[in-house]
């Protein structure tokens, strides 16, 4: 593996342009699949929230979005269902595992969940000629038995063998950003710590997994940024644009990529992925291969990123927590397990009852949506004692629901940790006086909860 300098990146700000997009789809084209997609959908959600919805409320307005914990208590106070506005929702830890473990509910394909009018425009403009990580043949929203081929291929990668083999190159890499930090804190005075170091220690560990070039990880953290974004419901039209924009560059440079490792394989993932996939029928298919290789891409930073930001920004609200690990540093990875459940970096996801079945007697017809709140699961107070309470020696903090459950837990569960656990707990080990150095800007995404930005100071 690579030791490669780590370089500092811009993090990409929303209004700027997509870095390799100029070959995507026109302007007319993303505007007619926004005005039938999610142009509609704003509007079916702004309905749906002078009616009473209080669940579309949280989907259209930013400062319930910041501060949810109150309207995930008022979901919790309706068993096992509350209404949401495509469908149901629960905010139960035993429910939430309930339907995601379960047979009887899959992966919700958006154009699936997507109310009647938005599917009939979507199919008058056409699927994407491009990979999505919200659209199949991602392996986020396929069942088996694609579902099972795509994850048997890279799990070998994320094994917990294997993630204890990167924990040496990750140290590596977290003591090089931490002096560039140093530095920049010397210079300057402050620095954002998403720019400088939360956003990086993730990118450069998978994109060293992956046979990713140096000189694309800033590129890449860009097109990341603004993919995100596709997982929500209702975007405003520059959101989408950016989002759509991203994928189609991020499709783009990958196929290249793809052709450059079938020439001159190395040892990564993507290498190896390619060998298989040549293989005649056994493999991965062009496009099932770019949107696996987009989503372990993506997923191996984007979260993480907001896994670290989360955990930084807890840690400074409750200093007494920090002492606690300045005096018993082996209680780090408990404290990262805590920060997945108290400020959950994935806040919901959605699955569809494949057949007719019920939850806790209540029936749920074939097709209906059941959003799972996982950051209201892991505030239940029948799971979690005194849940609204961040607390690093939590005995059962590792029983969030952060990474999902049943056959879609998260791949790099063991990966992300890892890299929490490195990168905080050497953060703060470096800085022990660590502090805010100013407000930071929230990430302007929904499903995913993180930090735009976070000034800090020494």
């Amino acid at each position: 593996m690579s030791s490669a300098p780590v370089s500092t990146p811009p993090r990409a700000a929303t209004d700027k342009p997509v870095p390799g997009s100029g070959r995507g789809p026109s302007t007319a084209a993303l505007a007619a699949r926004w005005g039938f997609s999610h142009g509609l959908l704003r509007t079916v959600l702004a309905q749906r929230a002078r009616g009473g919805s209080a669940d579309a409320r949280l989907l259209r307005d930013p400062a319930l979005q910041a501060e949810p914990w109150a309207h995930y208590r008022d979901l919790r106070a309706q068993r096992p269902f509350a209404q949401a506005p495509l469908g149901r929702a629960t905010a139960h830890h035993e429910v939430a595992t309930a339907v995601l473990r379960s047979d009887d509910f899959g992966a919700a394909d958006r154009d699936q969940v997507l109310p009647a009018p938005v599917r009939a425009g979507m199919r008058l403009v056409g699927p994407r000629r491009y990979a999505g990580v919200d659209t199949p043949p991602s392996m986020l929203v396929v069942d088996p038995p694609d579902h099972a081929r795509y994850r048997r291929l890279v799990s070998r990668a994320f094994t917990a063998k294997a993630v204890a083999a990167l924990r040496t190159r990750t140290e590596e890499i977290t003591a090089e950003l931490l002096d560039e930090l140093a530095a920049t804190l010397e210079r300057e005075g402050s620095a954002d710590l998403v720019r400088h170091y939360a956003a990086l220690v993730p990118v450069t560990v998978i994109a060293e997994m992956l046979g990713v070039p140096q000189d694309m990880r800033d590129t890449l953290l860009t097109w990341g940024d603004g993919a995100a974004a596709s997982l929500d419901m209702g975007l405003p039209w520059q959101r989408y644009a950016r989002a759509e924009r991203s994928l189609a560059a991020f499709d783009g440079w990958l196929r290249g990529h793809l052709r450059t490792l079938r020439a001159a394989p190395g040892e990564d993932l993507l290498s190896k992925l390619v060998q298989v996939a040549d293989d005649d029928g056994t493999g991965l298919s062009e496009q099932e291969l770019v949107a696996t290789s987009m989503l372990i891409l993506a997923a191996g930073f984007e979260t993480t990123v907001n896994l670290i930001s989360n955990g930084v920004t807890q840690l400074f609200a409750h200093p007494d927590q920090r002492a606690v690990l300045a005096e018993d540093p082996s209680r780090w990875p408990n404290a990262v397990d805590e920060v997945l459940r108290f400020d959950s970096p994935v806040q919901r996801t959605a699955r569809m009852a494949r057949r007719d079945t019920e939850v806790e007697g209540v029936p749920v017809a074939q097709g209906e949506i059941v959003v799972t709140v996982l950051g209201a699961a892991n505030r239940d107070p029948a799971k979690f004692a005194d849940p609204d309470r961040f607390d690093v020696t939590r005995a059962n903090a590792k029983e969030h629901v952060a990474f999902s459950s049943g056959i879609h837990y998260c791949l790099g569960a063991a990966l992300a940790r890892m890299e929490g656990e490195v990168a905080l707990r050497e953060l703060f080990t470096r800085f022990p006086d660590l502090a805010p150095a100013g407000t930071g800007v929230r990430r302007p995404t929904i499903i995913l909860r993180g930090w735009e930005t976070l000034p800090v100071r020494a």
